[in-house]
């Protein structure tokens, strides 16, 4: 299922950006400035971890396995740097599964560049891996020029991808995802804490991360579940740390509480028909892989449409299971959840004279779909 929409009015938020989803149901619950380009200041290692977790899971790297500390890592992430830091020490080595701890709890900079290097030879390098693992899982808009997510020209990303790499995190590596609610980090003797404000609430927080940069502010990337419902959020563009911490609680708090789930269809059931060309009979039938469920404001509640949208007509033969187009639900005028639609049946090709009158239809009508 995927979600493409905003619903920005039901709330407000001093945040420049912000994006709100449901992740059981896909239903975008909050929209605003969510595909603006922004630099994604710490929040790229999101996207950092999330190579280094791909590579775990498929047997190239071990949490066993050690890393140098250069001293291009010690000087631009480690304690001469002034910048977030796990405090490695020059011509080091440190084993892989501390890396990431000290990258995920502390936000470390050298464990970044220490990692980078050791995967891939060089920052840059690695940085290419960053943009091709995010092409890859969805990610069309987001570039990486480091693994830290310091200043750097060309280095983007928007809040709408930001909670999409969060869920993938969530969904593809629950090993590691539990990393991100652990309250503080002790290695070489230094005691650090996590930087999440929201771990520190009482919300059902547990994870993800922080950013700071001048050009965009104060930005935070969480997750909250509570009973059998979780939600995922990112907002970009506050004053303060403070601001930061208060507007994503209020968002996310907001989002568990100002909603309802509905079904709108169960599975199984067919959800509407297609038009067919040349088939055996005039339309097929319409289902989803798995029920559909959205969850609509309790409050201010706006009309819900839902619409099958596909090019048409479909040409026959059609087999069952077949993509055929998509279910689009509306809130009111806004776009809130997009699910694949497939054939519930299939249907032959129809007899010569079926297809001659389809092909007349078609003649007359076609150019108003043009």
């Amino acid at each position: 299922m995927v979600s493409v929409g905003a619903r920005a009015q039901l709330f407000q938020t001093r945040a420049e950006q912000a994006f709100l989803i449901d992740a059981g149901t896909g239903t975008v619950l909050f929209s605003m400035g969510a595909d603006d380009p922004i630099p994604p200041a710490s929040l790229a290692k999101l996207m950092t971890m999330e190579v280094v977790f791909n590579a775990v899971k498929a047997g190239r790297l071990s949490l066993d396995d050690t890393f140098f500390v250069s001293e291009n890592a010690w000087r631009t992430g480690g304690a001469p740097s002034g910048t977030s830091t796990m405090f490695a020490e020059l011509n080091s080595s440190i084993r892989l599964g501390d890396l990431i701890q000290g990258v995920i709890v502390q936000s470390a900079n050298d464990g970044c560049i220490v990692i980078a290097e050791g995967m891939a030879g060089s920052e840059e390098n690695f940085a290419e891996l960053m943009t091709e693992r995010a092409r890859a899982i969805g990610l069309e808009n987001s570039v990486f020029k480091n693994s830290t997510g310091l200043p750097a020209e060309g280095q983007v990303v928007t809040v709408r991808e930001l909670t999409m790499l969060a869920q993938h995190i969530w969904r593809t590596y629950p090993q590691f995802y539990k990393y991100y609610s652990q309250p503080e980090f002790t290695w070489n003797k230094i005691r650090q804490t996590n930087r999440n404000p929201l771990l520190k609430m009482d919300i059902g927080a547990d994870g993800m991360k922080t950013g700071y940069t001048e050009e965009s502010g104060y930005a935070i990337v969480g997750s909250v579940e509570r009973g059998d419902r979780r939600l995922f959020a990112a907002l970009s563009g506050m004053t303060s740390e403070r601001q930061r911490a208060e507007e994503a609680r209020k968002l996310l708090d907001w989002g568990m509480r100002a909603f309802e789930r509905r079904v709108i269809f169960e599975e199984g059931e067919v959800v509407g028909q297609a038009r067919l060309y040349g088939g055996a009979k005039r339309n097929v039938a319409l289902t989803t892989h798995g029920g559909v469920s959205i969850f609509l404001p309790i409050t201010n509640r706006d009309r819900l449409i839902a619409r099958i949208v596909y090019d048409g007509p479909v040409e026959a033969p059609v087999e069952e299971g077949k993509r055929v187009g998509a279910l689009k639900v509306w809130i009111g005028d806004t776009l809130s959840q997009e699910t694949p639609l497939y054939a519930a049946e299939s249907v032959a090709a129809g007899p010569v004279h079926r297809r001659a009158m389809d092909a007349i239809e078609e003649l007359l009508t076609g150019w108003l779909r043009s």
